[in-house]
């Protein structure tokens, strides 16, 4: 057999490869700041959400953090055993779970302020490369996302 016919399948020609290996190596730098905070990488986006938007249903969080019910339930079992977040049946439609930040939860948001610069100060991009990354990503989420609708209306 030609191996010309097994390039595509090269580490080197993965375009899953590099992403995944650069986000584990962005996450780990997280670590000692989310340690401070009692935090996981993936319970923080789940707070970042929530600090900007107060209160939303398991659904919404889950839809824009792209993560599944399944991962996300003990996920904020966790938070509102720590006593960061609430979750309550929403008044107007019991079928909803709505999630909410406390008080505890809403003041970690200033231990994080940090952070965002000091991610920024690992990267070697600069400000233009950072923003075409940004804008390269979300266009390749929104695809996902647009396949996704597709996908839940057959």
């Amino acid at each position: 057999m030609n191996e010309q016919n097994y390039d595509a399948l090269k580490i080197e020609n993965q375009l899953c490869f590099p992403l995944y290996a650069c986000s584990r190596e962005v996450i780990k730098q997280y670590k000692p700041y989310l340690d401070k905070m009692d935090l996981t990488y993936t319970q923080y986006v789940v707070m970042l959400a929530l600090w900007e938007e107060k209160e939303m249903t398991v659904k919404a969080l889950g839809d824009r953090l792209y993560l599944d019910s399944g991962t996300l339930t003990p996920l904020l079992k966790k938070l509102e055993s720590k006593g960061y977040i609430t979750r309550t049946r929403s008044r107007k439609d019991e079928r909803n779970l709505l999630v909410g930040v406390t008080e505890s939860g809403a003041a970690l948001r200033e231990g994080a302020l940090e952070m965002p610069r000091a991610i920024k100060a690992y990267t070697v991009l600069s400000r233009e490369e950072m923003e075409t990354l940004y804008k390269l990503l979300y266009k390749v989420l929104a695809h996902v996302d647009e396949r996704n609708e597709r996908e839940a209306m057959k």
